[in-house]
């Protein structure tokens, strides 16, 4: 499915569901609470993240994607406040089943929450990109995010272990778990997991049309982080998207 982006402005006007988005690239915060929306079939407008636009900005009191919008109610960037809005309004299918919620909450932040899988990964191709090596991002882009997200040469440095050992145990959860990350059916857990190994894996090109420059950078993993990946991840990625997300992806 192909969404229609819609402008700042027309996104104002309305009054249910909207969220501004990264576009261009499988950004996981957007993409996993766009499978979010999709699973419990809640429609919504899509506003591209535009950095020039002054009003999206004032509008959504951030300048980072995702943010939710519904009805006239505060702006929602976190994602705890976005997965709770989404069972608000959409209880079922339950993707946050009362009696494991504070574990899938815990998981989730574990991918995505400041200092998780995807803040160490993005430090790590932001570390490789201020030293012109492979796998970082081209100089400009590294020096804007790591003004952004608070990068320093420490920080760095010691990005790619902390996000390989994240990697890790989110590899040793699965192992245990099985088909899903908690109990015998679809979760939240399983949206944002699948959709942060686009970090380290994107889809295939037919499915994720994106740069060939960020692919590269994308792509750029250690053979040990191959191996975690190998090891069910990607299987599990596959599989969630495959029987329950949308793809191609529309970025």
């Amino acid at each position: 499915m192909v969404l229609n982006y819609v402008t700042t402005e027309k996104a104002q006007a309305a009054t249910g569901l909207r969220m501004i988005v990264v576009g261009g690239v499988p950004s996981p915060w957007s993409e996993a609470a766009k499978g979010i929306f999709h699973v419990k079939r809640l429609p919504w407008l899509p506003v591209y993240l535009d950095h020039q636009d002054r009003a999206q900005t004032i509008w959504a009191q951030t300048d980072s994607a995702p943010v939710v919008f519904w009805k006239d109610e505060v702006p929602l960037s976190e994602t705890a406040d976005i997965v709770a809005l989404a069972q608000r309004i959409a209880p079922e299918p339950d993707l946050l089943p009362a009696s494991m919620a504070p574990d899938i909450l815990a998981f989730i932040d574990l991918l995505a929450a400041p200092n998780g899988l995807g803040w160490q990964r993005r430090l790590q191709q932001i570390h490789a990109g201020m030293r012109g090596q492979e796998g970082g991002f081209h100089p400009k882009i590294a020096d804007y995010l790591g003004k952004k997200y608070g990068y320093d040469t420490e920080a760095g440095e010691m990005a790619a272990g902390r996000a390989d050992g994240i990697l890790k145990r989110v590899s040793s959860k699965l192992a245990e778990s099985g088909d899903f990350l908690f109990g015998n059916t679809l979760t939240a857990a399983d949206i944002y997991c699948a959709a942060f190994m686009a970090l380290f894996a994107p889809l295939p090109e037919e499915l994720c049309a994106m740069r060939l420059s960020t692919r590269r950078v994308f792509e750029h993993i250690s053979d040990p982080v191959r191996d975690t990946l190998s090891a069910g991840l990607l299987l599990h990625r596959d599989r969630v998207y495959r029987d329950f997300l949308e793809t191609p992806l529309s970025l």
